[in-house]
């Protein structure tokens, strides 16, 4: 649980700064993630919708906590 969000926004906001990538560089992660995702064998889903109602549960029960900040 974060309990300092203003150092942690700092943090992130640092991390940014030093570790910049170039668009070449992000797509070659990018392609790299995706291989090893499909070596794995999760992509491509079976069924994209599967589970989609849990997704739905935890963005509403998501959203509504940063309603109440």
């Amino acid at each position: 649980m974060v309990k300092n969000r203003k150092l942690l926004a700092k943090f992130e906001h640092e991390q940014r700064k030093r570790n910049k990538l170039s668009y070449t560089q992000a797509l070659k992660i990018y392609e790299s993630m995706w291989k090893e995702a499909k070596e794995l064998g999760i992509f491509p889903l079976k069924d994209p919708m599967e589970g989609i109602e849990v997704d739905i549960k935890i963005a509403k029960i998501l959203n509504s906590c940063l309603k109440s900040l």
